[in-house]
């Protein structure tokens, strides 16, 4: 009998289904658009495909009714709307798919501080209004100093292709990374020297709220920040201040407390942003590198072989079905 698979969300089917294209013997999809249809296939289901919107929330009262699921994957490196204490106690592995999209959400931020640095946003709307306007305030992304918030592997990738393009570069994480080749600094120092500060930290309870107005406001003049984390590390009240004030010269968004942006969101008003909706590791490459790497997890629980990539931050399992 072939694996069922309860997928969470129909965005996802196209990539899985284009995944098992080489697999002998692909699962049997089941799909769930709303939480009453999940919590009635999750009864037949042996693993699940988690909902990476956030809409459809794999809760405890979700882990009760899957008594059949064996995995739980999450189809991105963070891992949210699932409760990862349920489903282990429960039995069932809870993977996610890391550094799988790390180099995508890395060309995004290096692309959007460089147009940013570039003016391009600002030039761009400048001669659609009849303006020609000089270039010749503007500095080369090259010459500004980079901070990168963050040492996991979006981290790491954007260390190194801000180098390639002659920043010098920094960063800060919790923990040391003495296999990187750059300089490991703390936070006040890093915000201190940073002309442009990328932030790519997950969220958690030490980052919610990292970056206030205090931390804003060590950045240099005339600093660019760049958010490809998570909404919430960074107070997006402060920064918006400090962008209407100018204090700040421009800020690259890909992330937000809130998503959708709600339509009055003050960032949406201001000046010298650039705004993308959630989308810096969602591209066509990065979706097929991360539903091949979900393709392989479930090929190996059909082959009754342990899956890879563990949630790292999840306990122990704690007992069996």
């Amino acid at each position: 009998m072939r694996l069922p698979v309860l997928v969470l969300g129909r965005a996802a089917l196209p990539d899985l289904t284009a995944a098992f294209a080489d697999l002998a013997q692909p699962p049997d999809l089941l799909l769930a658009e709303d939480r009453a249809t999940m919590l009635d296939q999750l009864a037949v289901a042996g693993a699940v495909v988690a909902d990476w919107t956030g809409h459809l929330v794999l809760d405890a009262a979700a882990a009760r009714a899957g008594r059949r699921v064996r995995l739980v994957q999450y189809p991105g490196a963070g891992l949210h709307s699932v409760d990862v204490d349920a489903w282990r106690r429960a039995g069932a592995a809870v993977c996610h798919v890391p550094a799988a999209n790390a180099a995508s959400v890395a060309e995004w931020a290096v692309l959007a501080a460089g147009a940013l640095a570039r003016r391009l946003p600002a030039l761009d709307h400048d001669l659609r209004t009849g303006h020609w306007t000089s270039g010749a305030d503007i500095r080369d992304l090259s010459e500004r100093r980079v901070g990168v918030l963050g040492g996991g592997a979006v981290g790491e990738a954007c260390l190194r292709l801000f180098a390639a393009f002659g920043c010098p570069v920094a960063y800060h994480s919790r923990r040391p990374r003495p296999e990187l080749a750059y300089d490991r600094r703390p936070l006040p120092d890093l915000l201190a020297g940073s002309d442009v500060l990328v932030v790519a930290v997950p969220l958690t309870p030490d980052t919610r709220g990292l970056l206030g107005a205090t931390e804003l406001a060590r950045l240099p003049a005339g600093a660019l920040l760049v958010n490809v984390g998570r909404g919430p590390v960074t107070d997006e009240s402060a920064l918006a201040q400090a962008l209407r004030t100018g204090r700040l010269a421009g800020a690259a968004l890909d992330v937000f407390g809130t998503e959708p942006l709600p339509p009055d969101h003050p960032l949406r008003a201001a000046p010298n942003t650039l705004l993308s909706p959630h989308v810096a590791g969602g591209s066509g490459t990065a979706r097929r590198r991360i539903f091949a790497r979900v393709a392989a997890n479930l090929a190996r629980l059909a082959d009754d072989l342990d899956p890879h990539w563990p949630w790292p931050a999840a306990p122990p399992p704690e007992g069996s079905r």
